[in-house]
């Protein structure tokens, strides 16, 4: 008996026909699912991918302005977010905040403050508080400067069920402004005139993208 078994189990081994209906009808509903959780997979990474791209495109283009921001630009800034990632407003959310830092005194140390901060979707605007949570993601700035934070959180809920749950898609950048050494919001920040010079929009600021002609000297805006 076990020789007749061994033979039996070597004859097997060795049989190379077969039906190629049978097998696909095995093997094809295992390759539906391997294609569906590697394109779950890949829509996640490229979902995450477009997501920050739009992030540092709206930090990009705020650290440009040279005019003062207002509520209109923030919403504008929020509706770019959702075209370029292709979402809805309910679970697309955007906060867009200045933050300044000042050293205390000779000691070297120092605090990261609030300049303004704005938020769009179910974001609250950023305070202090939360923000003294944040100072292990902060860079290191030159006291007196600026620097803009973008945060934006997108709701991905996957097509198919491939062991990975609905989540929020989260980004984060920081932008120094290059134009001017301070982003200005109307209504916030524009009648105060920091250490480190002129802001966007600033009445007194010498240069011809900053200067609206009622400098104290007419020269410094010639030139």
């Amino acid at each position: 008996m076990p020789s007749l078994i061994k033979n039996r189990l070597a004859r097997f081994a060795r049989a190379d026909d077969g039906n190629i209906t049978i097998e696909a009808v095995i093997i094809f509903p295992l390759l539906i699912l391997l294609f569906c959780a590697s394109w779950v997979y890949f829509d996640v990474m490229r979902q995450q991918s477009v997501n920050q791209k739009a992030n540092y495109t709206i930090g990009d283009a705020l650290s440009r302005e040279t005019d003062k921001v207002d509520e209109t630009y923030i919403d504008n800034a929020y509706n770019l977010l959702l075209h370029l990632t292709k979402s809805q407003s309910p679970a697309t959310d955007l906060r867009i905040t200045v933050v300044t830092y000042r050293n205390r005194g000779n000691s070297g140390n120092g605090e990261y403050k609030i300049v303004w901060s704005r938020a769009r979707g179910d974001f609250a605007e950023l305070t202090n508080a939360d923000l003294a949570n944040m100072t292990d993601r902060l860079p290191i700035m030159a006291s007196g400067d600026q620097m803009i934070l973008v945060e934006t959180r997108d709701w991905y809920d996957p097509i198919f069920d491939a062991g990975l749950a609905a989540f929020d898609i989260k980004t984060y950048s920081f932008t120094r402004p290059r134009f001017a050494p301070q982003v200005i919001f109307l209504g916030e920040n524009d009648r105060v005139r920091e250490d480190n010079g002129w802001g966007n929009g600033d009445d007194e600021a010498p240069g011809n993208s900053l200067c609206h002609n009622n400098a104290e000297n007419q020269t410094d805006c010639a030139s």
